[in-house]
C-alpha cells in the first residue's frame, strides 16, 4: 500500500492527518445541499482541505503504518520520508495525484495548490448515500397551456352552452387534468423512492458506524473491506521510559531503547500533549510488573507502569 492509502483510511476516523515535512489534511463536516440548476441533492459530507503549515509529527500516521505493516516506528518514519521525497520530485516536474484524496501542483509563487477528490465522502454517517436527481415540476407550463385553451375556446357556464361544448375542448380539458395529476403523482413517487433509499442507507450505516467506532481495524485492501485487529486491545500494560514535549526527543529515546534490545515503541500523545515512549507493552499484568522490576534494577529507576484501557 502507498502512503496515500493509509492517509485515506485515517480520514474516515480523524479530522486531521499530518504528514511530517509536507503538510496536513483537515476535514470539515458540511450539511446536505441541493443544486437548483441540475436539480441534484447531495448528502452531508466531509470537506477535505490541506494546510501546508502543519509539519510536526504527532505520531498518528506513523503508528498506524507501523501497526498495519507490522514494522517498527522508525521503519514507518523512514517509509513516510521516502514517499514524501517522491512527492516533492513529482511536484517539480508537474502534478502530484494522490488516490482517493486529490491532486497537488505548484503555482507561480511555488506554493502548493490542492484540489480535493469529489468522488469520496469521508463522513461515515453518510455511508451508502449518493447524489440524487429529481426532475423539476413544470407547473407553470401546464397552466399556460390551459390558459391558452380557455382563450381559444372559453368554457360557458349555462346548461345550454355546456350541451353545445365542442368535443375537442372536452378532450383538451381532460388532457390538462391528466397532465396535472401525472405531475403530482410523479413527484410523490419520487419522494417515496427517495425516502426508501434513505431509510435503507441509514440502517446499513448504523451497523457500519458501530463497527468503525468500536473496533480497532487494519485495512489491507481499499475500503469497504475491513479487517479487525482484535489482539491489539489486549496490550494495555506499558512500561513508560519517558514523556517528551518535542517529538524529536521522543524519537531519539526510542532509538536508544531499540539499540539496548527493548521492543520499544511510541504510544502517542497523552492528555498533557507529551509524547510517551514505552520500553515494552504486555497483555499480562504479571509479566509487565516482573519486567518493570528488572528495568528499575538494570536501566532506570524512573520507569513506571501505564495501564491503558481501550
Amino acid at each position: 500500500m502507498t502512503l496515500a492509502n493509509y492517509i485515506s483510511e485515517l480520514l474516515y476516523r480523524y479530522e486531521c492527518v499530518i504528514i511530517p515535512s509536507f503538510g496536513g489534511f483537515v476535514t470539515n463536516t458540511i450539511s446536505a445541499k441541493v443544486n437548483h440548476y441540475t436539480h441534484t441533492f447531495y448528502a452531508p459530507s466531509k470537506q477535505l482541505t490541506f494546510n501546508s503549515n502543519l509539519h510536526n509529527n504527532d505520531g498518528l500516521l506513523a503508528n498506524y503504518i507501523a501497526t498495519s505493516k507490522n514494522i517498527s516506528y522508525a521503519e514507518a518514519i523512514e517509509f513516510m520520508n521516502k514517499e514524501v521525497f517522491k512527492w516533492n520530485n513529482s511536484l517539480k516536474t508537474g502534478e502530484l495525484e494522490l488516490e482517493n484524496i486529490g491532486s497537488f501542483h505548484l503555482n507561480n509563487e511555488q506554493k502548493l495548490i490542492f484540489e480535493p477528490c469529489n468522488t469520496i465522502n469521508y463522513l461515515t454517517s453518510s455511508f451508502g448515500l449518493s447524489s440524487y436527481v429529481s426532475p423539476a415540476v413544470k407547473r407553470i407550463s401546464y397552466k399556460e397551456k390551459v390558459a391558452q385553451l380557455e382563450t381559444v375556446a372559453p368554457i360557458l357556464s349555462s346548461d345550454e352552452n355546456k350541451r353545445k361544448t365542442p368535443v375537442f375542448i372536452k378532450y383538451a380539458a381532460a388532457a390538462a387534468i391528466f397532465f396535472a395529476l401525472a405531475t403530482v403523482t410523479w413527484k410523490e413517487y419520487q419522494k417515496y423512492e427517495y425516502n426508501n433509499l434513505v431509510a435503507k442507507s441509514e440502517q446499513q450505516q448504523q451497523q457500519v458506524e458501530k463497527t468503525i467506532q468500536e473496533a480497532t481495524f487494519v485495512i489491507k485492501n481499499p475500503l469497504p473491506t475491513i479487517t479487525l485487529n482484535v489482539t491489539k486491545k489486549t496490550h494495555k500494560y506499558h512500561i513508560i521510559a519517558g514523556a517528551f514535549r518535542e517529538p524529536l526527543n521522543a524519537e531519539k529515546k526510542l532509538q536508544q531503547l531499540i539499540q539496548k534490545g527493548f521492543n520499544a515503541k511510541i504510544l502517542g500523545l497523552n492528555k498533557w500533549n507529551l509524547t510517551q515512549v514505552a520500553y515494552e507493552s504486555f497483555s499480562s499484568r504479571t509479566n509487565a510488573i516482573n519486567t518493570l522490576n528488572t528495568i528499575k534494577k538494570t536501566d532506570s529507576e524512573d520507569a513506571w507502569l501505564l495501564v491503558k484501557e481501550y
